[in-house]
């Protein structure tokens, strides 16, 4: 099938489909005009980047995660060192996520003490400090 017809049937658009080939996701045959063909493994393949993708692998975690890929929704059996940087990666996350949870926090307590000190009677701020928020 040519890269249209992949783009119709998994809802992805030929320059995404082009940017996956370039990352050596995804393969394309090219035939004797010059045009793409992709099999018909191609609709499954795009399918699993996409789901990759949206749990936030970069294109170079999902090249190395797609030879163990089962499935659409990629199951990953039998790759126990892929799943330890899966592990890995989570708990970063995790802890990028605390950290936020904690400046949130910690943001939302200068807001309220503001607040309870009558923070609109101070003089206003400059539109260039402002404006950096």
């Amino acid at each position: 099938m040519r890269i249209g017809e992949l783009a119709r049937l998994t809802g992805v658009n030929a320059h995404q489909l082009r940017y996956y080939e370039a990352q050596g996701l995804l393969e394309a045959e090219r035939g004797a005009n010059g045009y793409r063909e992709y099999g018909e493994s191609a609709v499954l393949r795009v399918r699993q980047i996409r789901h990759l993708l949206g749990a936030g692998l970069s294109s170079e975690d999902i090249a190395y995660v797609l030879p163990c890929a089962v499935g659409e929704v990629p199951e990953l059996p039998g790759c126990p060192e892929l799943l330890a940087a899966m592990r890995s990666r989570l708990q970063r996350l995790d802890d990028q996520m605390e950290k936020i949870a904690r400046s949130r926090e910690a943001l939302a307590d200068y807001i309220d003490a503001a607040d309870r000190m009558g923070g609109d009677s101070y003089p206003p701020l400059t539109r260039a400090v402002v404006t950096r928020w």
